[in-house]
């Protein structure tokens, strides 16, 4: 009875499998969506570790048993038939951690390459139905993986970030996915050696598309990232022993601030509703008075670099923008809530404004855009702590 009610079971699961195998995903994405933190912690390593070795092990058994038509015991048939969605799912937990970590570091123009594997991963569900064709797809797909993670786990240890790096962390991905290639072809020499090439060619591309996209700065900057930004009217830091705060601009003599290295500023309330949303926060100053824009960068510990502000405005006649104020500041890891820092300008002349947080070798971490009207005083200032 048992028997024959797995064997059901099975051939719903076989009918439905592709389907089955794109829920999985679905649900690999929402467990983990708000599962992670910092990407330096160690549980966050043991998961994606763990999620990886799960794929290659699942993508490898499947292989193998595939390659052993001949066995028709019931628990191989089980097997057969689940270990495609046990795939799909960790493919899918891994996704979503790296869609969490790569959109906490850039800017939605920078992460467009995932949305755009997203997309892939779903469509390979329903098209690729054949063994031959899902080897090829879960192996790319598993080496995508490989040096996707790499690319922010080998500045973790490190403690460096830059082109080296990067070439490092592709090299380490490499090395380890032909470790795999070579246990595939040992399970099945003449199964795997049909395709073996397919398989190398579709990973070249991913290399060479992932080398691109970093050398033409689309690629996320991970391990560094973003934790807040703004554009206000003053700012003052506060040290972190007694004594004077150090001021830009002018806050309401009844703000007492606490002591302690804290920054606190004065922030033009939102005249629109469309400031709630994201759009650029317009900035009313009197003529001479600052602008002052502030960022926290996040970097793990022990990973001490560097990050560019660069002062953009835009130029109407030549509908361009152009860089007129730049400064390096350094950025210590370690702290959760970033690395803080501001830069301000003094008596910026009127229009569309954008302060771009970029690292040493030019990548986007983080952008504020404001349009500066000058000549009228703040409306509605209010002094928040940041």
């Amino acid at each position: 009875m048992l028997k024959k009610s797995i064997d059901r079971w099975k051939g719903k699961l076989k009918t439905y499998e592709r389907h089955i195998s794109a829920a999985a995903m679905l649900g690999g994405f929402a467990f983990d969506s708000f599962a992670y933190g910092r990407v330096d912690h160690a549980v966050t390593q043991t998961l994606l570790i763990v999620y990886l070795g799960v794929a290659a092990l699942s993508t490898g058994l499947l292989h193998w048993l595939e390659a052993h038509d001949e066995w028709d015991h019931f628990v191989v048939r089980n097997l057969r038939a689940y270990l495609p969605a046990l795939t799909q799912f960790v493919l899918g937990s891994l996704w979503s951690a790296f869609l969490v970590f790569y959109a906490r570091s850039g800017t939605v123009a920078a992460s467009w390459p995932f949305l755009i594997v997203l997309a892939a991963i779903f469509i390979g569900n329903e098209v690729f139905s054949k063994y031959y064709a899902r080897l090829i797809f879960t192996t790319t797909l598993l080496y995508f993986a490989l040096i996707s993670y790499a690319v922010f786990m080998v500045p973790v240890f490190t403690h460096t970030i830059g082109k080296i790096t990067f070439m490092l962390s592709g090299a380490a991905a490499t090395l380890l996915f032909a470790g795999f290639l070579w246990v595939l072809g040992k399970l099945s020499q003449a199964r795997f050696g049909e395709v073996k090439w397919k398989i190398a060619g579709a990973a070249l591309c991913v290399y060479l598309a992932l080398n691109g996209l970093y050398f033409l700065n689309v690629l996320p900057p991970l391990p560094l990232a973003m934790q807040t930004s703004g554009v206000y009217q003053a700012i003052c830091k506060v040290p972190a022993r007694k004594g004077a705060p150090h001021c830009i601009g002018e806050i309401a003599a009844s703000e007492t601030p606490r002591v302690g290295k804290v920054y606190y500023a004065a922030l033009e309330e939102p005249q629109s509703w469309m400031t709630w949303l994201g759009f650029p926060r317009t900035v009313h100053i009197e003529e001479g008075k600052p602008v002052v824009v502030f960022g926290a960068i996040f970097a793990p510990v022990n990973l001490n670099t560097s990050a560019q502000y660069l002062w953009q405005h835009y130029d109407e006649a030549a509908k361009e923008w152009k860089t007129v104020q730049k400064l390096e500041l350094g950025l210590r890891g370690g702290r959760d809530k970033g690395y803080r820092g501001y830069t301000f300008k003094s008596a910026p002349e009127p229009g569309r404004w954008r302060v771009d947080f970029v690292t040493v070798d030019g990548r986007l971490i983080g952008r504020v855009g404001f349009t500066v009207e000058s000549g009228s005083p703040p409306q509605a200032l209010k002094n928040v702590t940041l």
